[in-house]
């Protein structure tokens, strides 16, 4: 019986987080930003980008969870197969908007 209760709380909790996703980042925003300020990398792959809808290179980056990628989109980061500059590059756009970009990408890659 506990493990049913453990299944039950877990599968709680990625129900709120999902839901926690839908309310904190906007997709539909996203792709405005995104098409600004993201496609011209992840269209392409320039540097190292995973491309737009590319399960097989998403699927190790969903699997770190939103937020990290929002993160590490916000600050910026380097890793074996290419860069992310910090917000894309565009120093303009707020937190809230490569959070919604990122949610866009997600979206359409999963």
């Amino acid at each position: 019986m506990s493990r049913f209760v453990s299944a039950a709380l877990v599968g709680a909790a990625m129900l709120v987080s999902g839901n926690a996703f839908a309310a904190k980042y906007d997709a539909a925003a996203g792709k405005a930003v995104y098409e600004a300020s993201c496609a011209s990398c992840h269209k392409t792959g320039m540097m190292g980008a995973p491309k737009t809808g590319d399960k097989a290179a998403w699927a190790p980056r969903l699997g770190q969870g939103i937020d990290v990628m929002v993160a590490k989109s916000i600050k910026g980061f380097k890793g074996p197969k290419g860069m992310m500059p910090a917000k894309g590059g565009n120093t303009k756009l707020t937190d809230a908007q490569v959070g919604n970009a990122v949610a866009y990408l997600v979206s359409v890659s999963k």
